[in-house]
């Protein structure tokens, strides 16, 4: 065969100036710019283009839309391998390479097809059956089987190494298809003023108009639809999304969609997508997505060369293809007469139009008749023939009944025409049966949605653009814009009638399914099993569970379903549909969010300054810390910590604690709010002052803790941990939003927008009056501790909170983030005469243990207020969220662990963290475990190890002796358990 040797000489909308080459399971071929790839392989007289998932079938190309159930090939290779798309949306592009799927060694000779064969075996239903016995071979046999079996198409084995985005966007009115009716509404919309969003799933707006030779407005209807896009394109208040399918409708009229940005390309071009997920918050929305044509059930429909009558107009009149070149129709409606005339005029020999009906339009007759087409009526067909390349024959029965065959490779089949509902039915609205259409029509919709054209049931090409302009103008009109009445454009309504039919009795295999090989027999065998709601009929035989959701196969089903069990359609009804309605890939929907980026790293205002101090990170949160910093002849990281411990104590040193979460609290009632969500009060606070806080959870154990600082009387700001500090902020909101809307008070989170240092040790104040001067006074007398100030430094706004981790005399210095770099610099500069030293979280760990602060170790989801030594902080005055069952008894309990400190009594051994505490004697078992440690710390001060832990009975056992035992490392310490405050009890240098 030569190559191309299927295409017309002439029309089409494809660019025979660019030739384009591809490959399919290894043999090259060529088409043209504006061809799919289905479209090239039927020029090319490819025909076999796949096996069915169960039975291994030949199966071939079938229309020429997303709805195609067969053709599903495996595109391109290596790490942009992307398996089951289907060949009839793929734009070909140069060096495109495709493979088909579910077949070995070769898809002509597909061991796999045995299972034909042993069809028998693999009725509906047959998994629930069988694999029972023996019960041995389930994990051995059974399941290995199974997930071999399991699945079309491989997965790339490598990371994707495309980018996709995300963009959210937001519109007066959606116009969701660009055929007939979409582009009609979109014209009469626009044209207000309104803001317009225009989504198509193809690459050309039109739809059928592409595919059909009818005109509009005195002129053909693909040209109708190239003028009407110009104008759209030239409004301002129009944007147009070609390539882009919108696969879902959510609540508050927000719609999800698709945009394929490069898939028409074999790789996206540098720094561009090559999808983009779009969210749509539309105030209305025009679904105009039109109809599905439906299959007819009979004997071998599967074959190749059996394709749907309106995909062969689409290859004839808009991709310049003879899908065949001897072909019948077969149909029980008047569009598919058109195919047949369609076919004629393109040189393809019509052998026979075969119409279920005994009567049809006299017109159509008429033009068949001037063809030289034979008709039959009344007749149908029982049976196909063919070999490996496809159909080459049919079986006619007559209206008499007698049987015909006739040699043919193309059969054009169809029933009719199923608007296409999903996105109407996402909310939970159930179409309607509409004998008038028979068809399912939409009924209730989702709020702010309307329905035009053939999704409507609008099949005629007038209807569908009259419904078009006037809902088009209503929802632009329903946004407040003022709409100029302007008469719809004009069209011929071609022939419509249908006479709906499902079946054709067989002996042989019907299918319904085609992608899983669903036949008539699997539904009969539902109907014997009782399987006989469409839910369960789904459910049963996989009717509509492939990857096309049942765009082409649902109805027939149910309709064999309502004949079988004599009921009508309206009575069995129709499944409901769930986003995505077309495959949106997991990468679309990630966007960057993947790999380091799904949690981006965050850096600190100060992070370039500690990167040239030598400093070592360490992941907190999503932030990058300081470690520590190490100095030259340092070897190892605890000589470096412990250096830094002992400059802060006795000199100064500073820390970027920028990470810690800030939120600012406004409003008057921002007092009352605090107190609600805290355990202690805050609304007595002071102005100027600071004061710690410990927030509970509602069953009573501790979220986190913090401070809040008061600026005036309607201003706090409270601070919490590092890791907490979303989780706080949406607990914070949801209080506010939810528990007391009537309160007068405001959040924001401004975490990133101030860089904040601690600086401590007992020469801190000196470095605070050297580095502030005169701007603000930082005696004991005018900033005692808690206490806090706002001022201005250096014409920058600044704060100063005196509060203290480390339990030295200790202040934070908080700035705007952009000037965090310079403050860490000026703050080094100033602390030079002192001996300043930057010291990193490490030190400040350890600095908190001696001083027996509880940090995150400690509030671990399990800990009250009590547990942690913090019990005297819950007011008996107030209510609090977490009061009431934080009194649970089990909370309340005598024998909880409760924290303590631990000495140990060797000096030189080493305390671990997580270490179990067991009496001394007692054997290491669940029954014995009296507790666990929580944090440790090589102390400086002290020239041992040190802990704190929670302990049955903690702090009523200082003095005792236990073991910390740890198996895993092999530790086992003995230790004494102590007040958890190891430094200066009194608190003499933290006033300083």
């Amino acid at each position: 065969m030569m190559p191309d040797s299927n295409r017309l000489a002439s029309g089409g909308l494809i660019d025979r100036s660019k030739t384009i080459g591809f490959s399919f399971d290894g043999r090259s071929y060529r088409g043209y710019a504006g061809d799919t790839l289905a479209s090239a392989l039927l020029a090319n007289d490819v025909r076999l283009v796949g096996r069915s998932f169960k039975y291994h079938r030949p199966r071939g190309i079938m229309t020429a839309g997303p709805e195609e159930p067969n053709a599903l090939v495996e595109l391109r290779a290596g790490a942009r391998r992307e398996p089951n798309t289907r060949a009839t949306t793929i734009a070909l592009f140069d060096g495109l390479e495709a493979w088909s799927q579910n077949r070995w060694p070769s898809l002509r000779y597909d061991v796999g097809a045995i299972n034909s064969l042993l069809s028998p075996l693999f009725v509906a239903g047959f998994y629930y059956k069988t694999f029972m016995w023996p019960a041995a071979f389930w994990e051995k046999v059974y399941e290995p089987a199974i997930r071999r079996a399991a699945g079309i198409g491989r997965a790339r084995g490598a990371a994707d190494p495309d980018t996709y985005e995300k963009i959210n966007a937001f519109c007066d009115v959606l116009i969701i298809g660009g055929g007939a009716a979409g582009l009609a509404a979109a014209l009469a919309a626009g044209r207000s003023g309104a803001r317009i969003m225009l989504c198509d799933e193809d690459c050309t707006l039109g739809g059928r108009l592409n595919s059909d030779l009818g005109e509009v407005d005195g002129r053909p209807g693909a040209d109708w639809a190239r003028h009407v896009t110009a104008e759209l394109e030239a409004l301002p208040n129009v944007r147009i999304l070609s390539r882009t399918s919108v696969f879902g409708v959510y609540d508050g009229g927000t719609y999800g969609a698709l945009e394929r940005a490069s898939d028409h390309l074999a790789e996206p071009q540098p720094h561009r997508p090559r999808q983009r997920y779009w969210k749509i918050v539309a105030k209305r929305a025009v679904l105009a997505s039109g109809a599905i044509e439906r299959p007819i059930v009979f004997g071998g429909n599967d074959r190749p060369g059996v394709m749907m009558a309106a995909g062969v107009r689409s290859y004839l009149n808009r991709y310049a293809v003879k899908p065949g070149r001897r072909a019948a129709v077969y149909t029980g409606c008047d569009d598919a007469w058109t195919t047949a005339f369609d076919l004629a005029r393109s040189g393809v020999t019509v052998t026979a139009i075969i119409d279920h009906r005994a009567t049809v339009a006299p017109q159509l007759r008429a033009e068949a008749t001037r063809l030289a087409i034979p008709v039959h009526l009344g007749a149908d067909i029982t049976q196909t023939r063919g070999g490996r390349r496809g159909l080459q024959a049919i079986t006619l029965r007559r209206a008499d009944g007698r049987e015909q065959g006739l040699p043919v490779d193309l059969l054009a089949m169809s029933a009719g025409w199923s608007p296409h509902l999903a996105l109407a039915t996402h909310l939970g609205h159930r179409p309607r049966w509409s004998e008038a259409h028979a068809a399912f029509v939409p009924d209730a919709l989702p709020p702010g949605m309307s329905v035009a054209g053939a999704a409507a049931g609008a099949f005629g090409l007038a209807e569908a653009l009259q419904q078009g302009t006037a809902l088009g103008a209503a929802a632009a009109e329903a946004t407040g814009f003022a709409v100029t009445p302007a008469p719809a454009p004009r069209a011929d309504d071609e022939p419509i009638a249908l006479a709906p039919f499902w079946h054709v009795g067989s002996s042989s295999k019907a299918f319904i399914d085609f992608q899983h090989d669903v036949t008539s027999a699997d539904v009969a065998l539902a109907a014997r099993e009782g399987f006989r709601s469409v839910e369960l009929l789904k459910r049963y035989t996989t009717l509509g569970m492939a990857t096309d959701q049942g765009k082409s196969s649902n109805i027939n089903g149910q309709a064999m379903m309502a004949e079988l069990t004599g009921r009508s359609m309206a009575e069995i009804g129709t499944t409901m549909f769930r986003a995505p309605a077309t495959p949106v890939a997991i990468g679309a929907l990630a966007g960057h969010h993947r790999g380091r980026d799904f949690r981006p790293t965050r850096l600190t205002a100060g992070h370039g300054w500690a990167e040239q101090s030598n400093a070592s990170f360490v992941e907190a949160g999503a932030w990058l810390r300081a470690q520590w910093f190490a100095q030259p002849g340092e070897t190892d990281w605890l000589t470096t910590v412990s250096r830094e411990v002992r400059d802060v104590r006795s000199k100064v040193g500073v820390c970027d604690v920028s990470t810690l979460g800030k939120i600012d609290v406004q409003g008057s009632d921002a007092g009352t709010f605090l107190d609600r969500v805290y355990i202690n009060m805050f609304s007595t606070l002071p102005v100027g002052k600071t004061r710690y806080g410990v927030m509970l959870r509602e069953d009573g154990l501790v979220m986190d803790d913090g401070t809040a600082a008061r600026f005036a009387p309607d201003h706090y700001v409270v601070s919490t941990t590092t890791a907490n500090a979303a989780k706080v902020m949406q607990h914070l909101e949801h209080a506010r939003q939810v528990l007391w809307p009537e309160l007068d008070v405001q959040l924001v989170s401004v975490t990133e927008q101030w860089s904040q240092y601690s600086i401590a040790g007992p020469r801190a104040r000196q470095l605070l009056d050297r580095l502030l001067g005169d701007v603000v006074d930082v005696s004991d007398a005018a900033l005692p501790y808690h206490g806090c100030a706002e001022f201005t430094w250096r014409d920058v706004p600044a704060r100063l909170f005196r509060v203290s981790f480390s339990g030295e005399l200790g202040y934070e210095i908080a700035v705007p983030a952009q000037y965090g770099d310079a403050a860490i610099r000026a703050i080094m500069e100033a602390g030079a005469e002192f001996g300043i030293i930057p010291y990193g979280t490490e030190a400040l760990g350890v600095m908190r243990i001696e001083k027996g602060h509880v940090a995150g170790n400690e509030i671990n989801g399990t800990t009250t207020a009590a547990d942690l030594g913090l019990g005297r902080m819950m007011s008996q005055k107030k209510d609090y969220i977490g009061r009431v069952l934080a009194h649970r008894p089990g909370l309340t309990d005598p024998d909880r662990p409760t924290l303590v400190g631990l000495r140990p009594i060797d000096p030189m051994a080493r305390l671990r963290a997580g270490a179990h505490m067991l009496a001394l004697g007692a054997a290491p078992t669940t029954e014995n475990d009296e507790g666990y440690v929580t944090s440790v710390a090589f102390s400086p001060a002290l020239g041992h190890w040190i802990g704190l832990a929670l302990v049955k009975r903690g702090p009523a056992r200082h003095g005792e002796r236990m073991r910390a035992y740890d198996p895993v490392r092999d530790g086992d310490t003995e230790v004494e358990l102590v007040s958890p405050v190891f430094i200066d009890p009194q608190g003499a240098r933290l006033h300083g």
